[in-house]
């Protein structure tokens, strides 16, 4: 492995590590010598940098030494007791098509798919700018990586989004989730197939059956592999992160309406559904939400 090979999984080691201890973090960029990522806490900013050269892998912190924050990022990268590096070992593809949904556990919004090409050129550029499961990202970073993940991938991804009224319009005619999801996710795969050859497709599992390759007839060639938990392969990540970025867009968008819709299917969802429901009516409300939710056989029973 070479000295950037090194540094850079050191920078994703450490990005990681504060990110996950609730410090926001940008993304993570290259320069000549070194990856780097600003850490930020109110109006407090580190620059956290990792070089690579002939005297090896060295991490540097650039701010006020001084500071609170400062010394809780010394601590935290200097003494976190799993701060070695590793890469879990993957038996990932050369190339594959990885794909992965947004919005299925959501009362309101759109259900939206997607599905991005990668080999092995784009996916150490995905690893570098610190791509993962988009669970683990805030919207904003969300905003910032499906940018970067654009740039880098190219026109090599397809995105299905399914607003609530034409999302209620298919599920009454498949009358099960697993179906329509079957049909998005195989929606994605052939728009890509049409844009690149590639005969290997990894899905984040969303049911305990296999993806319905019947439905993708023309690429009977294709191998198809379901994983749980499949963001761990960074064209799975990447698709995950594409496919949140126009879902929370559309919330955006009806937020600038005047309309603060809220994520999930929690008790704030609900009691915010039933008096939105009041107010314009079961019609008007299926172009807002998924209506075969028990969110909504709840509400409308009272």
């Amino acid at each position: 492995m070479s000295l950037e090979e090194k540094a850079r999984q050191r920078i994703e080691t450490l990005h990681n590590c504060l990110h996950k201890n609730g410090i926001h973090v940008s993304v993570i960029s290259m320069k000549d010598y070194n990856y780097e990522f600003i850490a930020e806490s109110g109006k407090s900013k580190v620059k956290v940098q990792v070089y690579f050269g002939k005297k090896g892998i060295k991490t540097v912190l650039q701010g006020d030494d001084k500071s609170d924050f400062y010394r809780e990022l010394k601590t935290l990268i200097w003494e976190e007791p799993e701060l070695e590096l590793h890469e879990q070992k993957l038996n990932e593809p050369e190339k594959y098509i990885g794909t992965d949904e947004c919005g299925k556990g959501d009362f309101f919004g759109p259900l939206v798919v997607a599905a991005v090409y990668v080999n092995n050129e784009t996916k150490k550029k995905l690893h570098r700018i610190g791509v993962r499961d988009s669970k683990e990202l805030s919207d904003y970073q969300i905003g910032i990586l499906a940018k970067e993940i654009k740039k880098i991938i190219k026109e090599n991804f397809a995105v299905v989004k399914i607003n609530p009224d034409k999302y209620n319009e298919i599920y009454n005619q498949f009358g099960n989730l697993n179906k329509l999801l079957n049909w998005a996710h195989s929606k994605a795969l052939s728009n890509l197939f049409g844009k690149i050859d590639c005969k290997f497709v990894i899905t984040d599992k969303f049911s305990n059956k296999e993806l319905d390759i019947s439905l993708l007839s023309k690429h009977s060639d294709v191998e198809f592999i379901q994983e749980t938990k499949a963001e761990k392969y960074v064209g799975v990540a990447a698709a995950s992160i594409l496919a949140r970025e126009n879902f929370i867009h559309w919330f955006e968008f009806h937020s600038r309406k005047g309309l603060n819709l809220p994520k999930g299917s929690s008790i704030t969802t609900e009691t915010y559904a039933e008096k939105l429901l009041e107010k314009i009516g079961e019609n008007k409300l299926a172009q807002l939400a998924k209506l075969h939710f028990k969110t909504f056989k709840k509400i409308k029973s009272k």
